[in-house]
């Protein structure tokens, strides 16, 4: 089967339906759009040898310190894995910031500026500018690579990443809380039983993922009007919560025909998963909280912890403590490389004075 079949009437007509208010909200946005395209490139092209399987890697934030501070870290390893493999399949490298302007960091991390949604339609649950954000790189950027790596800004790379794509199959990371089977009966409102299975949707979310361009360029806009369609929905909403904008992702897959592979040695998540081993990204998103003899004390602060929540306003100091020990080794590995790159980037904390989160 083809990964990028035609969808049929009988496909698309109930999704129309359902998702109508979204597609109409769309092609209003689309067209009304004026963000400026304010993408750098990290090195001069003559310098980046692409080929056949690079792929790009971009990243969505917004300019808040508390996304600031990620990209910063993210960029830097970023640069450091690419450099250490010659020939290496990971290109070139953009952080799209869907603020709609122009931040003090412009310079130092590629960036794309995007608009956000307008006022009010994301909800409070700003994960929604994500997918559009897409949408408009998309169109406007050039982007060399024929394969897209979409990342986020709390992911650390930990080994040069080939790409895990294969066959006009994406690779993605499974996660074990998106569960198409137990949510059937929500999902089939947007992906209908003329789809087939409900197994045909992946346990995944848009990051990280590894695609074809050309298919991302399919299931943008899908996944926008799906995420959209979701949040409107209360029983979507309910369900989903702050993984919604996953779930949307999952199904625009699925409706597009694009197949993923499942790769579990894409990331670990500390304080959860041990050992780095051959893995590729940390992805920092829980807290890890431990106690002075070693023992993780989730759930209760720690008395010593390393949370990125705790960086909401401020980044984090140069030279954070090291963790006691018996703490595993993916969290200290954590904590060593948050410890580098703030040691190595420029300006690490003074540049944040005086700004607003």
């Amino acid at each position: 089967m083809a990964p990028w079949p035609c969808l049929s009437r009988s496909t698309i007509s109930p999704l129309l339906i359902c998702f109508s208010v979204a597609l109409i909200t769309y092609n209003v946005i689309v067209f009304s759009t004026h963000a400026p395209l304010l993408h750098t490139d990290d090195l001069p092209t003559s310098s980046l040898h692409f080929h056949k399987r690079s792929f790009h890697t971009a990243v969505t934030a917004s300019d808040s310190v508390y996304n600031t501070w990620q990209c910063r870290v993210m960029y830097y390893w970023f640069k450091k894995a690419r450099e250490q493999r010659a020939g290496s399949d990971m290109g070139g490298f953009t952080r799209i910031l869907h603020s709609g302007r122009p931040d003090s960091f412009m310079d130092e991390i590629p960036t794309f500026v995007a608009d956000p949604l307008p006022d009010g339609m994301d909800q409070g649950y700003i994960v929604l500018n994500r997918p559009w954000a897409f949408v408009q790189w998309l169109r406007k950027a050039n982007i060399q690579e024929e394969y897209i790596l979409m990342a986020e800004p709390d992911h650390i790379i930990v080994n040069p990443i080939p790409n895990l794509s294969l066959n006009g199959q994406a690779a993605a990371f499974p996660f074990f809380y998106i569960e198409p089977k137990k949510y059937e009966s929500v999902l089939r409102k947007f992906f209908p039983e003329e789809n087939g299975p409900i197994t045909n949707i992946d346990p995944i979310g848009n990051s990280p993922v590894i695609i074809e361009k050309k298919y991302l360029e399919k299931i943008a806009p899908t996944w926008m009007n799906v995420s959209l369609a979701m949040k409107k929905d209360p029983d979507a909403d309910k369900s989903f919560g702050w993984v919604l904008e996953m779930y949307a992702y999952a199904v625009a897959s699925a409706l597009h025909g694009v197949k993923n592979i499942l790769r579990k040695d894409f990331m670990i998540q500390p304080p959860w998963d041990l050992e780095v081993g051959n893995k590729f990204i940390i992805h920092y998103t829980y807290g890890c909280d431990y106690d002075m003899e070693g023992k993780l004390t989730y759930g209760k602060i720690g008395e010593w912890r390393f949370d990125k929540r705790s960086y909401e306003r401020n980044p984090p100091p140069r030279n954070l403590a090291l963790p006691p020990k018996g703490v595993p080794q993916s969290v200290v590995t954590l904590v060593k490389m948050v410890n580098e790159a703030t040691a190595n980037i420029p300006n690490w904390e003074s540049s944040f004075q005086n700004r607003a989160s």
